[in-house]
């Protein structure tokens, strides 16, 4: 039995495979960029001229660059029997929502999906160690 566990961020994501004792680790780095949206007021003078900033633009960039990131981790996951999602932020529930959305029978392997903080390599092994044994008593 291949257990999964994804932890996920807008960094990279790490898939930790489990499967008769031994372990597997594959890093997926993102490319999503860091977007700093700058602009507003173009001088100091009160009712000057504005810059106009566009975010809907960054926005829909990071949206594409998202999907792409999905898109590349989707495939490593298909030979798995079974799925946790894990990390910081909200990717994994973005995750999570694009499997359901599109890939019906590796939706049906996730077993849960989890709020985790940063942590180290060694840590996130250990926590996926840690979940299916708990989920195996």
């Amino acid at each position: 039995m291949k257990q999964l566990g994804v932890w996920i961020d807008k960094n990279e994501a790490k898939i930790i495979s489990l499967k008769n004792g031994t372990q597997q680790i594959v890093t997926i780095p993102s490319n999503i960029e860091d977007y700093h949206v700058t602009g507003g007021s173009g001088t100091r003078l009160k009712g000057g001229p504005q810059d106009v900033v566009q975010d809907r633009k960054y926005l829909e960039r990071e949206k594409h660059q998202i999907k792409m990131f999905f898109d590349e981790i989707i495939p490593k996951l298909m030979s798995s029997d079974s799925i946790v999602l894990f990390g910081p932020a909200q990717m994994a529930q973005k995750l999570y929502k694009k499997i359901s959305e599109t890939h019906s029978k590796l939706y049906h392997r996730i077993q849960s999906v989890e709020k985790a903080d940063s942590m180290t390599e060694k840590q996130q092994i250990a926590w996926v160690k840690s979940y299916y044994k708990i989920k195996s008593k």
